[in-house]
């Protein structure tokens, strides 16, 4: 999918919920969808100068945080930097992230087994799982 195919289906979903999609968020979003593997925040800034010279830190962390709870980034912990989800309207799924430590590809990975195993194994330890991502770091087939 395209990335102004990507942006004109997250703009339906922000409709349908009645989310605004400023155009701070829109740049943003689309700069995620051109960009290949994991950014993070301030090689996004970056980016978006060159769109927006007016952009500042917060410009780039409110909008990662409003795509983020629309379920349209996925936030990588351990190395501090973001990726978008390409299917997004149903985002309410466990995370795998398949990281490779050489070039940088990020591929989300769907395993109900893994999801299963998780969540029976919190269960027998009494906790209520909220949000799960589980990232996965090696090399992939390109850099092997």
């Amino acid at each position: 999918m395209t990335s102004q195919e990507l942006l004109s289906k997250a703009q339906k979903v922000c409709a349908k919920r009645g989310v605004r999609f400023t155009t701070a968020r829109e740049q943003v979003f689309t700069l995620l969808a051109e960009n290949e593997g994991a950014i993070g925040a301030y090689d996004l800034l970056d980016k978006l100068k060159s769109i927006d010279a007016a952009a500042k830190p917060a410009t780039i962390y409110r909008a990662l945080d409003f795509l983020s709870k629309q379920g349209f980034v996925h936030k990588i912990e351990s190395i501090n930097a973001f990726v978008l989800c390409h299917h997004f309207s149903d985002c309410n799924h466990p995370v795998q992230l398949l990281i490779c430590d050489a070039c940088g590809h990020v591929e989300e990975i769907q395993s109900n087994h893994l999801d299963l195993a998780l969540r029976t194994m919190a269960d027998a330890s009494g906790f209520a799982i909220t949000h799960q991502v589980v990232e996965a770091h090696g090399k992939c087939q390109n850099c092997q």
